[in-house]
């Protein structure tokens, strides 16, 4: 089994226990949702910062596969294969 290997952020790392890095385990390829389904399961408030109350990436969540953003190719049903990396970025609001 090989593991799908997830990037947090630093503006995240505090809502995952300090980890920069997740992982999730995989035999077989699996959707991003799945992905974020495993890593988020202890941690419901970076599942929360993720995705709104009906399971959508939040606008300002960027989530790359690949480094292809999942929503110019099929979003949450993107498929990750085991040894691949999903990182997620969160856009920074300023001016």
């Amino acid at each position: 089994m090989t593991d799908i290997t997830v990037l947090l952020p630093s503006v995240l790392q505090p809502l995952a226990g300090g980890q920069s890095i997740l992982t999730a385990p995989a035999d077989v390829a699996v959707t991003v949702a799945g992905v974020l389904d495993s890593v988020t399961g202890g941690y419901p408030a970076l599942s929360r910062r993720l995705r709104d109350e009906t399971g959508a990436v939040r606008r300002y969540v960027n989530i790359y596969v690949n480094g292809n953003e999942i929503r110019r190719l099929q979003g949450l049903a993107t498929e990750v294969s085991p040894g691949q990396e999903l990182l997620i970025i969160q856009s920074v609001a300023g001016g």
